[in-house]
This record gives C-alpha cells, sequence and structure tokens, in this order.
C-alpha cells in the first residue's frame, strides 16, 4: 500500500517542481525584460547626444531624435579640435583648463583630506573635538551661501579671474576630510605602535604604514574629487570673468545660438557635452569595482 502511494505521488511532485522551475524562468525574463527596458530609457539620450554630434545643423535641427546620423559629418568635432577657421569657440582651450584645474585639485584634496583626516583620528590636541563639529558644521552649509564671500575674498587678494582663484578654495573639501577620518579610526592602533616602536615618526608611520591601507578610501576620495572639481560651476563662475579662464562646463553653460552664429549648432553643443561626460565615466567605470568594495568594507566595519 506503501508502494502505491509513493508512485501515485511523485508525478505529482515532479509537475509541481516543473511548474516551480516554469514559474522562476518566466519571472526572470520579465526582470530582465524590465531591466531592458529602464536600461534603452536611460541610454537613449546619451545615443541621441553621440549622434548629434555627428550631424550638421540642419540635420540635427530638423531630426533631433534620430541616432542614426544622415550624412555622417565631422564638422562639429573638427571645430572644437581647432581644425577649422573657425576659432570662435576656444573648447580646447576651456577642456585644457578643467583638466589642470582639476588634476591639481584632486591631488591636494587627496593629499591635504588625508592629513587632516589623519591628525584629527589620531593626534590628541586640545580643539579637536571643536576642529571636527566645525567640519561638520561646514559639510552643513549649502555651496551657494559661499559664493559671495569667495567673490570679496580672492578680489581682496587680487587673484580675481586667475588660475590661483579657481584652484586655491578648492584645495580642500570637509567631507573629504570625514571619509577619511571615519576610515582612520577604523584602524587598529596597533599597526601604528608598532611603527613608532621601529622608530617611526608620526608622518613616516602616517605616509609608509597607515595610508596604504587606506586604499579603498582613497580611491573612493579621488573619485568624488574628480567628478566635483570636473563638474564645479557656480564656484568657477563666481571668481572668473575672461573666455580664457573658462572651463568646459562654464564655457558650456555659455553657449547660445547668438555666440555661435546663424542655427541651432547643436551638434556643436552636444559634442562639448560629450567631452565633459568622458573623463568622468572613464574614472569611474575604471575604479567602479574599488569604490563598491570600498563602500562594502565601510558597511561591514560600521
Amino acid at each position: 500500500m506503501t508502494t502505491i502511494t509513493k508512485q501515485n505521488t511523485t508525478p505529482a511532485v515532479h509537475e509541481a517542481d516543473l511548474r516551480r522551475v516554469r514559474n522562476s524562468g518566466i519571472k526572470k525574463v520579465l526582470g530582465y525584460a524590465v531591466l531592458l527596458i529602464f536600461a534603452v530609457i536611460y541610454l537613449y539620450p546619451f545615443a541621441i547626444q553621440i549622434a548629434t554630434s555627428f550631424k550638421d545643423d540642419p540635420q540635427a535641427a530638423a531630426h533631433p531624435l534620430s541616432i542614426i546620423p544622415n550624412p555622417f559629418d565631422l564638422s562639429a568635432w573638427k571645430r572644437m579640435f581647432g581644425l577649422t577657421s573657425d576659432s570662435s569657440v576656444p573648447i580646447m582651450t576651456w577642456l585644457g583648463n578643467s583638466v589642470l584645474v582639476t588634476v591639481i585639485v584632486t591631488a591636494a584634496r587627496v593629499f591635504f583630506d588625508s592629513l587632516a583626516g589623519y591628525a584629527l583620528s589620531r593626534l590628541h590636541f586640545r580643539g579637536r573635538g571643536f576642529l571636527f563639529a566645525a567640519v561638520l558644521a561646514v559639510m552643513s552649509v549649502p555651496g551657494v551661501a559661499l559664493l559671495v564671500p569667495k567673490f570679496l575674498i580672492v578680489t581682496y587678494l587680487g587673484i580675481y579671474d586667475t588660475y590661483a582663484a579657481m584652484i586655491f578654495p578648492l584645495l580642500i573639501d570637509a567631507a573629504g576630510v570625514f571619509i577619511m577620518k571615519q576610515f582612520f579610526d577604523s584602524v587598529s592602533v596597533s599597526i601604528e605602535e608598532a611603527a613608532r616602536m621601529d622608530g617611526a615618526g608620526v608622518f613616516r608611520t602616517f605616509w609608509s604604514v597607515v595610508l596604504p591601507m587606506a586604499r579603498p578610501a582613497l580611491i573612493t576620495l579621488t573619485i568624488l574629487a574628480f567628478q566635483g572639481s570636473w563638474n564645479e560651476f557656480s564656484h568657477f563662475l563666481v571668481v572668473t570673468q575672461s573666455a580664457n579662464h573658462k572651463t568646459l562646463i562654464t564655457g558650456l553653460a555659455g553657449l547660445t545660438s547668438g555666440s555661435l552664429g546663424a542655427g541651432t549648432q547643436f551638434p556643436l553643443k552636444m559634442g562639448a557635452a560629450l567631452l565633459t561626460t568622458i573623463p568622468v565615466a572613464i574614472l569611474f567605470f575604471t575604479f567602479q569595482r574599488y569604490f563598491v568594495r570600498g563602500a562594502n568594507e565601510g558597511g561591514e566595519k560600521g
């Protein structure tokens, strides 16, 4: 009797398993379909941006949503790279300014924010708690509230509309100090004590022992500093005036039909916008795994 019952229930069990597998497969297909739809919606504007930069002006105005340039035209890119006689839009000068400012600001933020974060985490001095509270307070102040003081200070110092005005106010970032301070708090003090027993000073311990361990935090800080300085707009708008000191972001914001000549000049605008997107995208996708790993490690330690 028991054998008959097992034989009768076995097909039912198999059917239930097959039904479960079939339902799971359908859900997976539907899930991928939804993700594909959202991916197309998200990427389509970027495809339009790339395609428009390879169109001529009449075609871009007549078919702005087409992702197939017909005919394929390089005039916008030739104009951006100075390969034509028209030099009214110094995009390469703006690109050079963006690269110069971003490289200096990123390197300085990584170095100075690490030093400040280590000092707040490890050095015991009077007023350390107040300084850390001041860092948190600065983080809570909207950037737009500092625009007028920045303008007044750079004007008083006589560096208005110079590279110094573009770079010096951005060399240190409160958020970067906070990130590095929190990471150094998670590092065991015993590692530094062993280094000091071997005769290493404070800076030598920081530079040779602790800083190499902070690679996830440093990569995170590098990405944030690069993206923040590359995409900075309001600061450069306030402390600069001449076209020779514009960056890609401020220059792109000033591209209007009146300043570019006849037509909408959509290909030139989209090409310049594409130039501003490429460096940040390359940096993020190159260090994405370290960025995510650093966030996960921070979550686990927290």
